[in-house]
């Protein structure tokens, strides 16, 4: 079976939808519009070494926030079909 290409070697590159609310998917999953990020960035710095810190940050809430973001990262990729 002959693999089918996407792009056409174009020096600026390709692109999937033309909008953000154009619909896409991969490994036929069900196609989704683009979807913004619920959680913000987490400001953080590098991880904490202190014993007494459980958290390996300097709050929980650090911690918590980067929790929310890779869920919500996760749940993108599975939307789109790029993970199971």
């Amino acid at each position: 079976m002959a693999v089918e290409y996407i792009g056409t070697n174009q020096p600026d590159g390709a692109s999937f939808g033309l909008t953000s609310s154009e619909k896409i998917s991969f490994y036929g999953a069900t196609p989704a519009a683009r979807t913004a990020f619920t959680a913000a960035a987490v400001v953080t710095t590098v991880a904490v070494s202190t014993t007494s810190n459980i958290w390996g940050f300097s709050t929980s809430t650090q911690a918590n926030a980067i929790v929310t973001l890779v869920n919500e990262i996760r749940a993108a990729l599975v939307t789109l079909g790029l993970k199971a």
